[in-house]
């Protein structure tokens, strides 16, 4: 089976749990007290999306404004990008704007932008509202799921997803498409784990 190598950039304020989502779809685990990331790490999954094979090669970025001149050294030629904010800081849901202006600027005009909101396991704690997150990436043509790598739910899917609303390599073989809706998996959640795009694909 050929193997399709896609490489995904994580972008994002400091602590949102962009290290945290890698690692739970990487290693499947969690660590509740990760440093922060220095630049930027790297790591590799394979997965098996509708019998095509993935190679997602993941680049996490450092979320210290610091490092903010950095992050096009990675999200160049990255064929994804997942901002990540925290759904119990409001202000890291306005920081994913900032971003979104960014890649529409210097991204490839095909980049898959997806849109995370992470720690989906607090919703007691909730600042940002599912609908206004859902609302505005479907303003732009992102996708958008909430996450918990804390709890596992919508982690793997959230990949999925990125790998459902690629280009085709190969434009006639492409499969119909069609938006894709995930089922609640935190039943206390507000969330509806949902995806929404343009394109009609989606601690």
């Amino acid at each position: 089976m050929a193997v399709r190598e896609v490489k995904v950039c994580l972008l994002g304020d400091s602590g949102v749990g962009k290290s945290s989502i890698v690692l739970r779809f990487v290693n499947d685990s969690f660590k509740p007290a990760l440093e922060s990331t220095i630049g930027a790490s790297f790591m590799t999954k394979r997965v098996e999306v509708y019998d095509v094979s993935y190679q997602f090669q993941i680049w996490d970025t450092a979320g210290q404004e610091k490092y903010r001149s950095l992050a096009p050294m990675y999200y160049r030629g990255a064929a994804a990008a997942i901002i990540v904010y925290d759904i119990t800081r409001e202000a890291t849901f306005r920081t994913v704007k900032d971003w979104v202006r960014e890649l529409k600027r210097n991204g490839t005009p095909d980049m898959v932008i997806a849109i995370a909101g992470n720690k989906s396991d607090l919703n007691d704690l909730r600042e940002v509202r599912y609908r206004d997150a859902e609302e505005y990436a479907r303003s732009i043509g992102a996708l958008f799921i909430e996450t918990s790598a804390l709890s596992a739910v919508n982690v793997p899917q959230l990949f999925t997803a990125i790998a459902d609303g690629l280009p085709p390599e190969d434009p006639v073989s492409a499969r119909p498409g069609g938006t894709i809706h995930l089922r609640p998996q935190d039943k206390n959640a507000e969330t509806k784990s949902s995806c929404c795009g343009s394109k009609n694909k989606p601690r």
